[in-house]
């Protein structure tokens, strides 16, 4: 079987009603998982799940808001002892730090972080008692290994992620547990597609990376999909960035004569 086979597994996808999420539970079906697509907005999931069963492939639709306690626990009872979890969720805010509302703060940690917190406290739990393993893919983001700015709040939840995966896989590791964090770059989402309208912005992001275009949702989904896969039994504790080289290089204009 192909080490990026995920047949026989289940896998549950918090946040996949759209963007990243939903790129990832849809490659995750496809490469043979029976994937729980977890969101707030149920019609849109029951959309996506029939079109995964019109191709084939085993899928179901649950409602998971992470800002609310006792949804997050409705729905691990729904979902039984997933083999998977990817934390997809989140939200974003952009504005000057000094300018945040204690609401706003409340709710990106709220959102961003406690409510993951949660899911994978109550998850993991359960892969543990099960006693086979079990594989989480965080999804981070630049701001998990860099700093910019207007997204200050934002930053400290994808920072808190990145170390989360860390100690989770120090401490789940001899329970056969994978803990991996994605950290993708600049991928178009609805989150953020008007900031890049700007020819500017299009402009300056020719100079900051080795890749000069701007990341799909589908960009992420295989690496997601080997993270879950046994391929990576031997890869714990990672901030993978999945960006075009943006945290690790810059272009130049300049070119050598001859």
């Amino acid at each position: 079987m192909s080490v990026f086979s995920l047949a026989g597994k289940t896998a549950l996808v918090a946040g996949a009603s759209r963007g990243i999420g939903l790129a990832i539970a849809q490659a995750m079906a496809e490469t043979g998982a029976r994937t729980i697509l977890a969101a707030r907005s149920v019609d849109k999931l029951r959309e996506h799940v029939k079109e995964l069963e019109a191709k084939g492939f085993a899928a179901s639709a649950l409602r998971l808001d992470m800002a609310e306690p006792a949804s997050i626990r409705a729905a691990v009872e729904e979902a039984g002892a997933p083999d998977i979890l990817v934390n997809v969720a989140g939200t974003n805010i952009r504005k000057r730090f000094e300018q945040y509302t204690p609401a706003d703060y409340r709710h990106l940690m709220r959102t961003n972080l406690d409510g993951i917190v949660e899911l994978t406290q109550q998850i993991g739990a359960r892969m543990i008692e099960r006693g086979t393993g079990g594989k989480i893919v965080m999804i981070g983001s630049l701001l998990t290994v860099l700093g910019l700015p207007y997204m200050s709040v934002y930053s400290m939840t994808k920072g808190a992620l990145g170390q989360l995966t860390r100690a989770l896989a120090a401490e789940w590791g001899r329970f056969n547990i994978q803990v991996n964090c994605i950290a993708p770059g600049f991928i178009i989402t609805d989150l953020n597609r008007h900031m890049w309208q700007s020819e500017r912005m299009r402009e300056w992001l020719k100079g900051a990376q080795a890749n000069p275009r701007l990341g799909a949702p589908e960009d992420i989904a295989p690496l997601a999909v080997f993270l879950a896969g046994r391929g990576s039994d031997y890869v714990t504790g990672q901030v993978i960035a999945a960006d075009g080289g943006n945290t690790t290089t810059a272009v130049w204009p300049f070119e050598p004569e001859g």
